[in-house]
């Protein structure tokens, strides 16, 4: 691929897809270790949500400090307090510690720097903007190839191995992935050393009318990942769930590589089409066919790569340049904060209104996504290039 032609692209990428995947595996790898040790989903559940809350909190601090001190300098050393995090969360389950000895240990891997963020900052100092979008939309692609494969590989370790084997396996890829992707520095974007307030308009304030269309793009997917898995255990099919969720992030991989190749389009068109597939599960749920859900799921899929796309490309657009990696690191924690309300969300609906309605919950997210996608192009600024 063309992409790949400047030197230590190939190199940067390869590393970012070994750390990018254990991002699908952790949460999974957690569950299944907690609850199978200690025998409660309620405690694992709460371990792993204290460590979704602290990476919101977290994230954008550590981005900040890798604008300002460049990705190798400060990466390193966070993905190494993050493993520690992982490898005293599987000590504190072996041994039987106390609870809040997991809590603890899962809070320290919020450290862990959103490689994402940092390989399309190096897209962004590497390409003209001009050729930019298709290295978003294959970073869009990997992202959803790591979410697809990282679930099905924790879980396929922590059954067919141990329940520690998904958690020190992923430690293992993200402390060698990070160490590839670090160690090619020609294609590392340049620290500033410059306070962050000497960089531009803060992310957060640039950001802020993107960020509640990013939340409830997140709900999107918490939402239908829940109501999937609720849907197909009401019918009988629980088993079917981890091939049938696959399918969502399958269509998503291949349409954002497509997406690549051709024009993009407005974010506000984008949406219209989730809105419409969005539509889809709730109607093949309604008629308890496997195959329909299936097919449903992967149309459903096909439509949210563009709109990942053409939101990251946005916030990329809306951000001053030394500041990239926090903006990109506040975009990544609106959807990881809306994956969880949406998750919440789905739960109960699925508890007071059963399964096949919480399908709506999806729909009306990408519905108040499209809604505030006017507000959006109304008040969020693009940085000029050259700024």
């Amino acid at each position: 691929m063309r992409l790949f032609a400047r030197p230590g692209t190939r190199g940067f990428t390869a590393g970012n897809l070994l750390a990018r995947l254990p991002m699908g595996m952790f949460g999974v790898s957690a569950v299944m270790m907690i609850a199978g040790q200690r025998g409660s989903y309620a405690l694992a559940g709460a371990v792993t949500a204290t460590g979704l809350a602290a990476t919101a909190l977290v994230a954008p601090w550590t981005a900040r400090l890798v604008d300002r001190h460049g990705q190798a300098r400060v990466a390193v050393p966070a993905t190494v307090i993050a493993v520690l995090g992982s490898l005293s969360l599987v000590l504190c389950v072996r041994t039987q510690a106390p609870a809040w000895t997991l809590f603890a240990s899962y809070a320290a891997t919020a450290t862990t720097p959103n490689i994402g963020g940092m390989s399309r900052a190096r897209w962004t100092h590497l390409l003209p903007r001009s050729e930019q979008h298709t290295a978003m939309s294959f970073e869009q692609a990997a992202d959803e190839l790591c979410f697809m494969l990282g679930p099905v590989l924790a879980a396929f370790l922590c059954t067919a191995a141990f329940p520690e084997a998904g958690t020190l396996a992923g430690a293992a890829l993200l402390l060698t992935g990070m160490l590839v992707f670090t160690a090619h520095r020609a294609t590392e974007p340049p620290a500033t050393g410059a306070p962050a307030a000497a960089l531009g308009p803060s992310p957060l304030r640039a950001l802020l009318p993107l960020l509640g269309l990013l939340l409830a793009t997140g709900a999107v997917f918490g939402s239908m990942e829940v109501a999937s898995i609720a849907h197909l255990a009401a019918l009988g099919l629980g088993g079917t769930s981890g091939p049938v969720l696959a399918l969502q992030a399958a269509g998503s991989c291949a349409a954002g590589l497509f997406y690549g190749t051709r024009r993009p389009r407005s974010l506000r068109i984008c949406l219209l089409a989730l809105s419409a597939a969005m539509a889809l599960p709730w109607a093949a749920a309604a008629t308890g066919s496997l195959a329909l859900l299936a097919g449903a799921l992967l149309l459903a899929g096909m439509a949210t790569a563009p709109v990942m796309v053409g939101a990251m490309a946005l916030v990329q657009r809306a951000t001053a340049p030394g500041r990239l990696n926090e903006g990109m690191s506040l975009a990544v924690t609106a959807i990881l904060a809306g994956i969880a309300a949406g998750s919440a969300g789905a739960g109960q609906a699925v508890d007071r209104l059963g399964s096949t309605a919480a399908y709506a919950l999806p729909a009306g997210a990408a519905l108040l996504a499209l809604a505030l996608s006017a507000t959006t192009s109304r008040f969020i600024r693009i940085v000029p290039a050259g700024e």
